[in-house]
């Protein structure tokens, strides 16, 4: 288990002063009374704050109400279950008997839970600044795909809304593999759009993390198509227009 916790410490990129605010942070209510709840308090609070700052600074022009959309996605439950997933948390978590026999390791309210309570003990131990520059870090890949214009919505609403409006047929996602045991399998999921002739693929932590970058990748793949130059529109249109032509003449 201390392996494990030196694992934690390399991913997370910060080595605890007090060791013993780390498992408190990994321990649920049901293992001890020496559980994660006020720590998963603090590290909420904290968590709000660092993303908000981090979102002020990266867009400038982004009026209040986008900034507070965006940030409701980012700290939302599901968001933080996929970090803990990524930071392979459900291997370490302290759970009573009861608990890990339904699984508790699995359910995102306790990974995410937990997540906020290691930021927590992050804070009581090194600093507001060390819990940024953490936050911060894990953080860095999802602020890359942020949209102001998408007023936090995540990527499957944003395709399906595209597509909708295209009056297209919503994508189909399909679970392509899984590896890994159980409790820190990672996922294969394909995106499709055929009428677009779109087929994407891409892997997460969980089945939604999987499906949500794939569809991240579709979108690329319907901007590049959307911005595809004029003279090759023209000649997939002329190439629609000259088929039924064909197909008459065929007839005869």
């Amino acid at each position: 288990m201390v392996d494990k916790r030196k694992r934690l410490e390399a991913e997370l990129g910060y080595t605890f002063r007090n060791p013993r605010l780390l498992v408190q942070a990994l321990t649920h209510r049901s293992h001890s009374a020496a559980h994660n709840e006020r720590l998963e308090f603090l590290g909420d609070a904290v968590l709000n704050f660092v993303v908000a700052s981090l979102l002020f600074d990266r867009f400038p022009k982004t009026d209040e109400g986008d900034l507070s959309r965006m940030r409701a996605n980012l700290v939302r439950q599901a968001t933080l279950a996929d970090i803990a997933n990524r930071l392979a948390l459900s291997e370490q978590l302290l759970l009573g008997e009861g608990e890990l026999k339904s699984g508790g390791f699995r359910r995102p309210s306790i990974l995410s839970d937990a997540l906020e309570a290691i930021f927590g003990a992050i804070y009581m131990d090194g600093g507001f600044d060390s819990a940024r520059q953490v936050i911060a870090s894990l953080y860095e890949s999802l602020l890359v795909n942020v949209d102001p214009r998408s007023e936090g919505k995540d990527a499957k609403t944003l395709l399906q809304e595209r597509l909708q409006a295209m009056r297209l047929d919503l994508p189909v996602y399909t679970v392509v593999a899984t590896h890994g045991a159980a409790h820190s399998q990672l996922f294969e999921v394909a995106c499709e759009v055929p009428r677009l002739d779109i087929r994407v693929q891409a892997a997460g932590s969980s089945r939604r993390a999987a499906e949500q970058s794939a569809a991240q990748l579709a979108i690329g793949r319907l901007d590049a198509l959307e911005g595809a130059p004029t003279q090759t529109r023209r000649r997939k249109r002329r190439s629609q227009l000259t088929l039924p032509v064909a197909l008459t003449q065929d007839h005869r």
